[in-house]
């Protein structure tokens, strides 16, 4: 089966072709990356597949029972509403297919056996359950709770009313409403934005667990790399397909590059040589030969250029020695309605790579501008060490005048910088022609970002402090910029939501995560190490913490006293990380679940008996005991997770 064919599909938007013979096809379960720089059309493409955009010219098949899901960028909900009404309207197919398969098991508890409707109804109600069971029917409620729980909406905004949403929140409630609608093709463009890296971390197990095929469009490399199992390459109009994720895709396409240059030189050196040939002997003795090879070049095949993609070549000049301690921080505290950091002592020495994480909200960026002095703090301080020159790199690109031609926006004040020199260095960062004349805030996004890395190096500092560089940059982008800072022989500080970033630039990570600040000499892959030995430690800790718990409520019941309720840690510092489910063994867990599996298994089993048939509120109440029997299986089973990881 099928889901999507498409054939030599062609798009324009002016003279050139945006596509230009694109061809692939889609099949149920595939996870599929969508890849190529920016400007390429994989949003257009996106949305002719989804049929929100006409096409000019070949073929777009749709097989007809499929049901597509397209992530919209712009919200549009309905006034009044709360954040839950909106997220249940998503399933309103399901909660209509419950209600139907109630009124079935009403009109076939009513129907006499020797009722010749009675087998055509029972047929029905048959068809029906086996619907309920397949979708989960009578579980909406749960699986509303878990995709709004994932993406990050706190319990106490579910009644929220979706026009007090933040932009962010309301972008979330739309990838919320798509994963819940249970399409059988998910057209995801850019999922992962307005999402903190726990989020994404969430939704990328989520769409592995899903059996709905995909086509993703994403800037985010892990993403790529854990959900997709294939990628389509968009570049000059047409479509190549590699089979595996990202890495694999960047492998096989460094590979598949070489062999085309080299066929591609080969053969141009061969015709080089043969017109020489050609053009030396024609009136010669050696005229027959020559006409021989002019009929043989004639016949050739030409080789096709190499699918290049065009990446930028960042450079930073090199950095002026600074003394060995760049940056102290002692006692440095910032809040605003509430501490971001406090009592923070750290300091960066000369050559560091640091990379700053931590959940939206956390005070990263005011952290950056703290440091530049662009903010006070409330109480500390920040030492610069001996010889340092600081250049910052703002994620909203303050540092750019919009009104300016880029030519002279990325000019530093009082440095000698020649017209000549600024067009070498904008053409390193991958802006040329007329690009350079444009103001600054007629450039896209992408172009703007490279701009703001053009002046950064016309700066010639030797301590880059950057918030979220990648914003607005292609992936070929961000390996260039990824390679320039690995190059770069000064200290680099950066707050960055790209893990692969992270991963390749940071040799050392400062995570923030309120109140606490953790240093980790490592980069994001050490983090996500240390996190689960941190998890495990902190489970192992909150176990004992029960069980003192429990033998002291024992033992204040017995002399009649009250145990407080406060769960601080002796230290007076907030535990570490709360248990979702009160602590139990994982084997009595395992029990409870074969117990409520056998009762589920019974009570799909008294449906089909003549008891239930003749009764209309046994009707009702099966189905309804079942789908609660499920629901707390759900939940055992997360239950039995976390006891099993925690413990394990």
């Amino acid at each position: 089966m099928i889901l999507v064919t498409v054939s030599e599909l062609r798009k324009h938007f002016g003279p050139e072709p945006v596509l230009d013979g694109v061809s692939f096809d889609l099949r149920p379960g595939e996870r599929v990356g969508l890849v190529g720089p920016n400007g390429a059309g994989k949003t257009t493409l996106m949305r002719i597949v989804a049929g929100l955009e006409s096409f000019d010219a070949g073929t777009l098949a749709l097989h007809p029972t499929a049901r597509l899901g397209y992530l919209a960028q712009r919200p549009d909900f309905t006034l009044g509403r709360t954040l839950w009404d909106e997220a249940e309207s998503a399933l309103v197919h399901l909660k209509a297919l419950a209600a139907e398969a109630e009124e079935a098991a009403h009109r076939l508890a009513a129907s006499p056996h020797d009722d010749p409707e009675h087998e055509r109804l029972a047929a029905r109600y048959d068809r029906l359950q086996h619907e309920v069971a397949q979708h989960g029917a009578y579980e909406f409620r749960y699986r509303i709770e878990r995709v709004l729980d994932g993406l990050g909406f706190a319990r106490q905004a579910h009644s929220q009313p979706v026009e007090s949403l933040s932009g962010g929140q309301q972008n979330r409630l739309l990838l919320a409403k798509l994963l819940l609608g249970g399409a059988d093709l998910l057209l995801l463009d850019e999922p992962s934005n307005h999402l903190d890296i726990e989020a994404t971390e969430w939704l990328e197990r989520f769409l592995v667990e899903s059996q709905q095929a995909m086509l993703v469009v994403s800037h985010d490399r892990y993403l790529l790399d854990k959900v997709t199992n294939r990628t389509l390459e968009l570049v000059n109009g047409t479509v190549e397909s590699y089979p595996g994720n990202f890495s694999q895709y960047w492998r096989l396409k460094g590979e598949r590059l070489e062999v085309e240059r080299r066929t591609f030189e080969r053969q141009q050196e061969f015709i080089a040589k043969t017109e020489d040939f050609i053009r030396r002997n024609k009136y010669g003795q050696k005229s027959a030969q020559a006409k021989d090879r002019e009929k043989k070049l004639a016949r050739v095949e030409a080789v096709a250029r190499p699918r290049t993609i065009a990446a930028p070549a960042f450079g930073f000049p090199a950095a002026a020695r600074t003394g060995d301690i760049v940056l102290r921080v002692e006692h440095l505290a910032k809040g605003y309605d509430r501490a971001l950091f406090d009592d923070l002592n750290w300091d960066v020495l000369r050559g560091q790579h640091w990379g700053v994480l931590g959940p939206n909200g956390s005070g990263k960026t005011t952290l950056l501008r703290c440091l530049v002095g662009q903010v006070r703090p409330d109480a500390g301080h920040v030492i610069t060490g001996t010889g340092v020159q600081l250049g910052y790199y703002d994620q909203m690109l303050t540092g750019l005048d919009p009104q300016s031609q880029v030519v002279d926006a990325i000019r530093p004040p009082r440095k000698e910088f020649t017209e000549p020199q600024r067009r070498d260095l904008l053409a390193k960062f991958g802006l040329t022609g007329d690009a350079v004349f444009q103001t600054a805030a007629s450039l896209s996004g992408g172009e703007r970002s490279r701009a703001a890395l053009a002046r950064l190096a016309a700066e010639e500092a030797n301590v880059l402090v950057l918030d979220e560089p990648t914003n607005h940059l292609d992936l070929w982008a961000r390996d260039a910029l990824e390679r320039a800072l690995m190059e770069f022989d000064g200290t680099v500080l950066f707050v960055s939501h790209d893990r692969y970033f992270l991963n390749r630039v940071a040799d050392h990570m400062l995570v923030l995560d309120p109140p606490r600040v953790r240093v980790i000499d490592g980069n994001y892959e050490t983090f996500l190490a240390l996190q689960e030995s941190w998890r495990a430690a902190a489970g192992a800790a909150e176990d004992r913490s029960v069980r003192q718990t429990d033998e002291s409520r024992t033992d204040a019941e017995a002399d009649g006293t009250s145990p407080s309720t406060a769960t601080a840690r002796a230290d007076g510092k907030p535990a570490r990380r709360k248990r979702r489910f009160p602590y139990r063994k994982a084997a009595d867990i395992e029990h409870e679940i074969h117990e409520r599996e056998t009762s589920i298994a019974q009570l799909e089993a008294s449906l089909a008996t003549a008891e239930v048939y003749r009764s209309a509120q046994r009707m009702r109440e099966v189905p309804a005991q079942i789908a609660a029997e499920k629901a707390s299986l759900a939940r055992l089973y997360e239950h039995w997770e976390e006891a099993t990881e925690l413990n394990g």
